[in-house]
């Protein structure tokens, strides 16, 4: 396989990018994959510099890959449960490169423990960041998206939006599942509401990825290792949902594994 390299007149050419917890893991990934193809990528997340979180990653790192490969990329700090910094996003991005073309909201935050322990102040947070911030971020960018009758939203779920079994599941989860069960019932109205403008709206749920997160919380076990999706799938996939005919690709809740098969996708290697 050859050095990956940025393609300034791929599928994404001039396309504006928005991604949001670029900092590292997925986000990083599916950004350093749109900028591949040509895409003028806005990274955003608190992390700005190596050594300000525990985990590694920055959103600085990330414009670097890319700028070092020949794209076009800005970092934006932005913390996500801050409606001024959410506007402040989207403002920078539109000042820097032009109306947003794709919205991915990838940024999370999350928290395990059982409802009836469960603080306000964590609920509102999750719900904030996982469910409003979503809703408000295409609030702001639709306009533009209607205006030109053309634009992607992806959102990025996990299967615990899925019913859980009755004996099954991770406890604890009840809380996290319920925003992504509200962000995916988001995603199919969105699509239908914008149907007519020719913007896709999708849903994508990653599985088990090798992020600095999973490694960090011990997702990833003996007994978990066989379920893990490469990253390089995830950012396939995520720029699969965000061209083509936006009628025959809107209103998904797709995953990871499922959407590389149904496209026979071979995951590029990344910048």
């Amino acid at each position: 396989m050859g050095k990956a390299t940025v393609n300034r007149n791929g599928l994404l050419a001039g396309k504006v990018a928005v991604v949001t917890g670029a900092s590292r893991g997925i986000g990083e990934a599916v950004a350093l994959r749109y900028a591949m193809e040509g895409a003028r990528v806005v990274v955003s997340a608190r992390t700005v510099e190596e050594g300000q979180h525990l985990l590694p990653g920055s959103i600085s790192a990330t414009v670097k890959r890319i700028r070092d490969a020949g794209g076009e990329a800005l970092a934006v700090r932005a913390d996500i449960s801050r409606e001024e910094d959410r506007m402040g996003l989207i403002d920078a991005a539109e000042a820097a490169f032009g109306p947003v073309d794709i919205l991915v909201n990838n940024a999370a935050v999350t928290f395990y423990a059982p409802v009836v322990d469960f603080v306000e102040k964590k609920f509102r947070l999750m719900m904030e960041v996982q469910v409003w911030a979503p809703y408000q971020l295409s609030q702001r960018v639709l306009p533009a998206m209607v205006q030109k009758r053309s634009g992607w939203i992806l959102n990025v779920s996990s299967h615990a939006a899925i019913h859980p079994e009755k004996t099954l599941g991770r406890k604890g989860g009840s809380v996290y599942g319920m925003c992504k069960a509200a962000l995916e019932r988001f995603t199919t109205g969105l699509a239908v509401e914008h149907y007519d403008d020719n913007i896709g709206v999708n849903v994508i749920s990653p599985g088990l990825v090798a992020t600095p997160g999973a490694v960090h919380h011990n997702l990833i076990t003996e007994q978990t290792k066989h379920r893990v999706t490469p990253v390089e799938h995830m950012a396939e996939v995520c720029l699969r949902l965000v061209h083509g005919d936006a009628r025959q690709l809107t209103g998904r809740i797709d995953y990871a594994d499922q959407v590389m098969k149904e496209f026979s996708l071979t995951a590029a290697e990344l910048i």
